[in-house]
């Protein structure tokens, strides 16, 4: 696969006019594709995939799955809730396109699709990436240019599975951000951080009130010292680092004296839809 088009978003390392142009799309027989092994995705939320369901029942599928050849049949690539939406309608048959790709574009493919799409809850995404870096040997700077993110916040992301098991599980489940995540990486001290975590279900804690928990632990060691204009700095790069995650792209925010602004990058027109998306949801 050209690595050209890595860290310019899933619109160009698949994108659908090249798909339309230059590769047919066939209708395969669906017992005969197999699951991706490199799924990043291990949630599937019931109702966000029953509305997909309702959908294409009454409009049909209307981008085709991705696949590759496998000894057997097929192997999906990309489209896994398309697929499960159209077994669950007992579809004989599935829109498809057949890519040549290796097990590692595989996986980039769907690791980018799950990310722009918004499908990966950060634990997952945590994992995929070391995944990349165990099996194929990528390094951090290499993931950040495949899925469009600064290295230092795929370093955050990895970060993330140092945290107990319990918060990681609460952290799939959608009770914890990422934001709070990262904050609760500044503890480190097991317990303690298995304490705040509860407090954030148990109270509701915004990432300012938990940051000032963390800084009141850790205030009579190497917090003690921090100026306030530091204190601040921190908590804008918690919610700089989940503004990235929110919107799949790297976003940097700028403070003035008074006020400031936000700057999102895109890297293409459909990218701009895309994060323009995200934003009226």
């Amino acid at each position: 696969m050209d690595r050209k088009v890595l860290g310019k978003g899933l619109a160009a390392l698949i994108p659908e006019t090249q798909a339309q142009a230059h590769e047919k799309v066939v209708y395969l027989n669906i017992d005969l594709i197999k699951p991706n092994p490199y799924q990043p995705r291990q949630e599937f939320e019931p109702h966000s995939l029953q509305e997909l369901t309702d959908s294409i029942r009454a409009k049909g599928i209307i981008q085709p799955i991705i696949v590759r050849r496998s000894a057997i049949g097929f192997e999906l690539i990309a489209g896994e809730r398309r697929l499960r939406a159209a077994r669950e309608l007992k579809f004989e048959q599935i829109p498809a396109i057949v890519r040549e790709a290796s097990d590692e574009d595989s996986l980039e493919i769907s690791l980018i699709e799950n990310i722009q799409r918004q499908e990966l809850n950060p634990i997952e995404e945590a994992e995929a990436y070391q995944h990349l870096m165990d099996k194929f040997s990528l390094t951090q700077e290499k993931i950040s240019e495949m899925v469009g993110r600064s290295r230092p916040s795929v370093a955050n992301i990895l970060r993330l599975l140092k945290l107990p098991q319990e918060i990681k599980e609460q952290i799939k489940k959608g009770k914890i951000s990422f934001a709070h995540s990262r904050c609760l990486l500044e503890i480190e001290d097991k317990k303690e951080q298995l304490q705040l975590a509860k407090k954030i279900i148990d109270k509701g804690l915004s990432v300012r009130e938990l940051e000032n928990l963390v800084q009141q632990k850790t205030g009579s060691t190497r917090r003690k010292n921090q100026s306030l204009a530091h204190k601040q700095d921190l908590y804008t790069k918690a919610l700089e680092e989940e503004l990235q995650y929110r919107l799949a792209t790297r976003v940097k925010i700028i403070k003035g004296k008074k006020g400031g602004h936000i700057q999102i990058e895109f890297y293409s027109p459909e990218d701009l839809e895309r994060i323009m998306g995200v934003f009226k949801k």
